[in-house]
C-alpha cells in the first residue's frame, strides 16, 4: 500500500486481523504444547475457550475487513 493511497480505516482493520491472527497462533501453540507434554492427552477448559474466543475475533475482523474494502471500492 502507496503512502498516497493510504486508508487510516483499511490500515485499521488489517492491524485488528493480524493481531486475531497471532492470538489464534498463539492458543493453538499453547494447545499444541499440552498434548506434546508427556501424559497430557485432554486440553483445558481455558485453553479451549481462548482458541474459540480467537478465532471468533479473527473471523469478525476478516468481515470488518472486507466491508472497509468494499466500502472503498465505491
Amino acid at each position: 500500500m502507496k503512502a498516497e493511497n493510504s486508508n487510516p480505516r483499511e490500515a485499521a482493520a488489517l492491524a485488528r486481523v493480524a493481531e486475531a491472527a497471532r492470538e489464534v497462533q498463539a492458543a493453538s501453540a499453547a494447545i499444541e504444547a499440552r498434548f506434546t507434554a508427556v501424559g497430557e492427552r485432554q486440553a483445558s477448559a481455558l485453553e479451549l475457550a481462548r482458541l474459540t474466543a480467537a478465532v471468533q475475533e479473527l473471523e469478525d475482523a476478516r468481515l470488518a475487513l472486507a466491508l472497509v474494502i468494499d466500502d472503498g471500492d465505491r
